[in-house]
């Protein structure tokens, strides 16, 4: 009996471990089958990091909001607050400069903001400090007013229009003895302008948005305004002390606005701030008048609104991660560190032909391809060869240079041997000294 038994339990135990191994391939199989019938398709990348990094469109009734406190500023005045609005840092930089820097006024003033490392945009708005003042104070409201023309640049210029047009149809614009305002068709679009009465003198109005435009759709930025009280009898709009800033810009103002379009803002080449920033730069600029191009080199490491903005210009944005940071920042190092390796290159190369340019100068000499001449100079050389002919130096002192007119060829001594001739090697007498035509 217990024989028997235990045969029975064999038996069990072979066939349990049987059906486990049947069984087990395809257990497998199902359980591989319902994982993958339960995991989720992965999204595809592009997708994903697009609609992650879009912009934030603001939307017409925000930005109208956001333009309000400046919509009304003169054309050149509006761009070039725009455009500074970019380099938020850099305002806050030029507002604390200024108040240790009391004692620079006009010319002087102008002289000094060229000379700092800062963006044209922010040199040149020394000369305004009041609006300075109002960006600085309400550093968010610029550096979100920045972030939008960067983003949304037609959009803001159309909103700007808008806001214009709100004030105009209340009879709060309109031509004074400080700008001029007017409504004209650009490209197939009307748009108002508004103009310095003089163009070389800048008044900079202040209003009350509400005042000005009626009620808001999304709050005005909550700036100071001047109380209803501070205003003449009658209008809606104060300007300030008038600012000549004619022989500090020079060319005219660094920025302008190009209704119709694109609204691009255009940058003036010929301003006195542009071009001195352009020079130290060694930047060359073909054309007075191009299209205005954000530079991230001045935006001092203040984060862009969303990830697509920081992308395009290199830098880092308001909600990126730690590790994102960081990498922008080795990027950035990087950049910086390739920049500074080409200018080196490039200022060697100058030094190097300055170098040589010196050599030739100070031996009075120089050697054309083909031994075509070779002219003596303060070394006090005998003579001089043009082609493979000798020809006698001329009379001047050792201690001139060819350059300077005082050596090489006298008129009265210099003689050619070549059969052909070389008529040309006479020098004229007179105001040139001994120097040669060929």
């Amino acid at each position: 009996m217990a024989s028997s038994q235990l045969l029975t339990h064999s038996v069990r135990q072979i066939a349990a471990i049987l059906c486990a191994l049947a069984l087990l391939p395809g257990d497998a199989n199902l359980l591989s089958q319902a994982t993958q019938s339960t995991q989720v398709p992965p999204a595809q990348p592009s997708q994903a990091t697009s609609a992650k990094e879009e912009a934030p469109r603001l939307s017409s009734e925000q930005l109208d909001s956001l333009v309000a406190p400046i919509a009304l500023y003169p054309d050149p005045l509006l761009s070039q607050t725009l455009v500074a609005s970019t380099y938020p840092l850099e305002v806050v930089q030029l507002q604390q400069w200024l108040e240790k820097n009391k004692n620079l006024k006009d010319q002087a003033l102008a002289d000094a903001a060229k000379k700092q490392d800062w963006d044209p945009s922010i040199q040149a708005m020394a000369l305004l400090p009041d609006v300075v003042k109002r960006l600085s104070e309400n550093i968010k409201w610029t550096t979100d007013l920045g972030n939008a023309f960067l983003a949304q640049q037609s959009d803001v210029m159309d909103s700007v229009q808008r806001m214009r047009k709100k004030a105009q149809e209340k009879g709060n614009l309109k031509s004074t003895e400080q700008q001029k305002v007017e409504t004209k068709v650009v490209e197939n679009k009307q748009v108002i302008v508004v103009q310095q009465a003089n163009p070389e003198v800048i008044y900079v109005p202040s209003y009350n948005p509400t005042v000005v435009y009626g009620a808001p759709v999304y709050a005005y930025p909550p700036i100071y305004y001047p109380p209803p009280g501070y205003y003449a009898a009658g209008m809606a709009i104060s300007f300030g002390v008038g600012m000549a800033m004619g022989a500090a810009w020079g060319g005219g103002w660094g920025w302008g606005c190009g209704w119709g379009g694109n609204n691009n803002v255009y940058i003036n080449n010929n301003n006195n701030f542009v071009r001195s920033y352009n020079n130290r730069q060694n930047v060359s600029n073909r054309t007075a008048r191009g299209t205005w191009q954000h530079n991230p080199q001045h935006r001092g490491g203040a984060p862009y609104a969303d990830r697509s903005t920081a992308r395009q210009y290199g830098g880092t944005a308001r909600n990126d991660t730690l590790s994102q940071r960081q990498q922008t920042a080795r990027n950035t190092q990087t950049q910086r560190a390739n920049r500074q390796q080409s200018a080196n290159r490039t200022s060697g190369t100058g030094r190097q032909e300055q170098a040589a340019f010196r050599e030739s100068g100070s031996s009075g000499g120089r050697q054309q391809s083909g031994g075509a001449d070779r002219v003596a100079g303060s070394n006090g050389s005998s003579g001089d060869r043009v082609g493979n002919r000798n020809v006698q130096s001329g009379g001047g002192s050792k201690n001139s240079s060819t350059f300077s007119g005082g050596g090489g060829f006298s008129g009265s001594n210099a003689k050619a041997s070549s059969s052909r001739g070389a008529s040309s090697m006479g020098a004229r007498s007179g105001g040139r000294g001994g120097g040669r035509r060929r």
